[in-house]
């Protein structure tokens, strides 16, 4: 472990003296990551939300500095996807327990800032429901951020497939170009081109979303699929990456800018 900063980022893999060293050493900042186990069309695996949200805190952490990651919550709040077959999702009152378990534990030990995000949109509106919680959950001197902005978060997407030279109206914001393409990058073996299907188009009205929270995704998409995974590359998945990972690196800084609740 280098003085200042640690070679090895990941919480779990470090033993408790280098944890020690770390924090003592500055090092008391900690990401934590939320995924989910769901469905993502026929082409993608359903741990796709979970790998993403690894490799966007692995991301953050290096570009930061003095930055350790907390081990990904895998399984996040998916009940809208539970018709496909292999969906996990825990209630929401499930999800909060565990975020408020790591935060005190992560406080306790002498992280004084917990960033959180979601590689699972659908985590979004839960996780911004329990923040206050959270911060009451842990001494006035650790700062806890997460970032819960859907929209910008789809529209930094769309703005990536477009400077990438990807079709922008493939984005829908569930197994489509966006989410595609980065699998090509984090988990290549885990998309099957052959299976390639196009979903809902364009972008989800109102009514549209009370339809799907209401009965299921497949309420609005028969595949599972919102957008489409055709034209998805290697460069598309790495402008996506790059440019939420510069998204929540900017949010997390500003606070409350971007969509960082505070």
């Amino acid at each position: 472990m280098a003085r200042g900063y640690p070679d090895q980022i990941y919480l779990e893999q470090m033993s408790y003296e280098e944890v020690a060293l770390a924090l003592a050493e500055g090092c008391t900042t900690v990401v934590i990551p939320l995924g989910a186990v769901e469905q993502h069309g026929p082409h993608l695996s359903l741990g796709m939300d979970a790998d993403h949200a690894d490799a966007l805190a692995e991301r953050i952490a290096r570009s930061c500095g003095k930055t350790l990651v907390a081990p990904t919550i895998k399984v996040g709040c998916s009940s809208h996807h539970l018709p496909f077959p292999g969906t996990i999702s825990l209630r929401a009152q499930t999800l909060e327990a565990i975020c408020i378990d790591y935060c005190t534990s992560l406080a306790g030990h002498g992280f004084k800032r917990i960033l959180i995000h979601s590689g699972h949109i659908g985590n979004f509106p839960i996780l911004k429901d329990m923040l206050g919680r959270l911060r009451e959950a842990v001494p006035p001197d650790v700062e806890i951020l997460a970032f819960t902005d859907s929209t910008t978060w789809i529209d930094t997407w769309r703005r990536a497939v477009s400077e990438a030279g990807g079709d922008v109206s493939a984005v829908g914001g569930h197994a489509d170009i966006a989410e595609t393409s980065l699998m090509m990058v984090i988990r290549p073996a885990s998309v099957r081109p052959d299976r390639f299907e196009v979903g809902h188009l364009g972008g989800l009205s109102e009514a549209d979303l009370e339809l799907m929270w209401k009965n299921g995704i497949r309420s609005v998409s028969h595949n599972g699929v919102i957008g489409s995974p055709f034209g998805s590359s290697r460069e598309i998945g790495d402008a996506c990456l790059a440019a939420v990972t510069e998204l929540l690196i900017e949010s997390f800084d500003g606070g409350t800018k971007a969509g960082s609740a505070r």
